[in-house]
């Protein structure tokens, strides 16, 4: 005795208050392979409660005929499968919130214009950070924004000091910033480069002629072969896919990389540039010829990630200084003869800097920056030599003045009085009498002696002093590496993406493709390929043949 018992894959649920529905399936012993029954619903609405008129649906099951259960225990009934208490497979509740959730921000942090205005703030903190003289004293940021002066009537010191404005480029809001960014770039790289690249590199044959003449240029030509249509394209540099009648081919795919390129050259710069904010060293020193110092007591760390090497302990010494001048007297160039010898003396680099030709050593660079006057060496009334140190003298204008004095007679007097010198260079020195008269004018290493108030000098020698300013930064070949990848990446991100499909339709060929820059010279630079393309010619049968032999 076989009982009749209906197996269902799903199991239905239909969930609505305003829906009544009476379910009765009526079940035929037939071996068919379809399964009718009817579904009577009653739609109440929301306003007074009352039923509508019913709704009426056949549904019609294309499954096959449940088998004939040996099965005598059975009771013809479909058993419902076990609901999912993970929240469906759908993924609703807090674990679906969960999971969506890091797509949301990703979407965000993609948006276009949120990007655009992080680039902004980036700029405008840039350019804060140029106009606001950085690292100074905070007695100097007392005097340029005093609160009873504000810069644009709100601008003073206290918003200076409190958003680390002094030191911009290491201070919290303008490295959150770069980081906002950063993490922009990359969730637009994730979520729209990347499935552009993948989709792009798929080998999508349409086999529509509708579809083909739908793209941006489409043509059709008669009497045409696509594997001749194909051999042109190769000529012209395309990338060929042949499936049947159908046609595929692409070139350029390297401008669909670029944009990643351009995104990653980006993020080099940032991190190049925040780990020279955050880890370098920098300082500068006015040594004279003859004298040494240490470069870790010179160097000095820019933030927290600033971390001392080894070379820090080497010790550098200023062999000599010496200038070039052009023809008319002024300061052509300096050079700096400088030697580096380590804790046990023993020299390690020798080398002549000048400006714009530093001496780099083991991640550190000294730089050619200045220079100054340090000593003047003289002989006077043959006894010496004696060193007088050069003081700097202020005057209008950028060019410099050095001066010293020499005391004549009783230097105890209350009124001393003596002969003076002053000098633009290391070339010549000028001569003063003690009731500051011109005495003269005296080379270095001249040799000529000069009589003022019945005291001979010479000038023996005049001892320069070089300004040197040293710096390592770890992040400076990253940032360089960074601006290379962008100027490779522009130029590759402006070769344009074609892509072209085909269809052999009978004799005809019906031709579409489309590209993703240079829109408006794309229609010319096809129809100068299809011109190429040979025209096939029908051979005539041979009955054909034979009528016309015999007429």
């Amino acid at each position: 005795m076989y009982t009749l018992k209906p197996s269902f894959s799903k199991t239905l649920f239909l969930k609505s208050p305003h829906l009544r529905s009476s379910f009765k399936p009526q079940f035929f012993p037939s071996t068919g392979k379809h399964l009718s029954f009817s579904i009577t619903c009653k739609l109440k609405t929301s306003k007074d409660g009352k039923s509508s008129k019913g709704l009426a649906k056949k549904i019609v099951l294309s499954e096959e005929a449940p088998e004939v259960s040996d099965d005598g225990g059975g009771n013809g009934e479909a058993q419902p499968k076990p609901a999912n208490k993970g929240g469906g497979a759908g993924g609703g509740g807090f674990a679906g919130s969960v999971k969506r959730f890091p797509r949301k921000v990703l979407s965000v942090l993609s948006n276009l214009p949120l990007a655009i205005g992080e680039m902004f703030s980036v700029a405008a903190l840039m350019a804060l950070g140029t106009a606001i003289d950085q690292g100074e004293a905070p007695d100097f940021y007392f005097q340029k924004f005093p609160e009873d002066n504000p810069v644009l009537g709100f601008f003073t010191w206290r918003w200076v000091l409190t958003l680390g404005f002094d030191h911009m480029f290491s201070s919290p809001i303008f490295l959150g910033m770069l980081a906002l960014l950063a993490t922009s770039l990359m969730a637009c790289t994730y979520t729209t480069q990347i499935p552009l690249v993948k989709v792009a590199r798929r080998w999508n044959f349409l086999h529509s002629a509708e579809a083909i003449r739908k793209q941006e240029f489409s043509e059709s030509l008669p009497k045409a072969s696509v594997q001749d249509l194909g051999v042109v394209l190769m000529g012209a540099g395309y990338e060929v896919f042949l499936k049947g009648p159908s046609l595929y081919a692409f070139k350029g795919l390297a401008g669909r990389f670029a944009p990643i390129g351009v995104h990653l050259a980006m993020l080099l710069i940032m991190i190049g540039g925040t780990l020279s904010a955050t880890g370098s060293f920098r300082g500068s020193v006015t040594v004279p010829q003859g004298l040494n110092f240490v470069l870790g007591d010179v160097l000095s760390p820019s933030g927290f990630l600033s971390t001392p090497t080894k070379a820090f302990d080497t010790e550098v010494h200023v062999n000599r200084f010496y200038m070039d001048y052009y023809d008319s007297g002024e300061v052509l160039q300096f050079h700096t003869d400088l030697s580096l010898f380590d804790l046990d003396g023993k020299e390690l680099m020798r080398k002549t800097i000048s400006v714009n030709d530093p001496l780099r050593f083991d991640g550190i660079t000294i730089y050619q920056t200045d220079w100054s006057f340090s000593a003047l060496q003289i002989l006077k009334d043959g006894e010496g030599p004696f060193n007088l140190a050069m003081a700097p003298l202020k005057i209008n204008g950028d060019k410099k003045l050095f001066g010293t004095f020499l005391p004549v007679g009783d230097s105890d007097s209350s009124n001393v009085k003596g002969i003076s010198m002053l000098a633009r260079d290391l070339q010549s020195i000028v001569l003063y009498d003690k009731k500051g008269k011109f005495a003269g004018v005296r080379r270095p290493y001249s040799k000529l002696p000069i009589d003022i108030d019945g005291t001979r000098i010479v000038i023996e020698d005049a001892i320069g002093s070089t300004g040197l300013e040293l710096k390592n930064d770890p992040g400076v070949p990253i940032v360089y590496a960074g601006f290379g990848a962008l100027m490779l990446t522009t130029c590759v991100s402006y070769l344009s993406h074609t892509q072209i499909w085909a269809l052999q339709d009978g004799t005809t060929v019906v031709i579409g493709g489309k590209t993703n820059r240079a829109k408006l010279e794309f229609p010319d630079d096809m129809d100068q390929l299809l011109d190429r393309v040979p025209e096939v010619v029908e051979s005539s049968s041979p009955s054909k043949q034979s009528d016309a032999i015999s007429g």
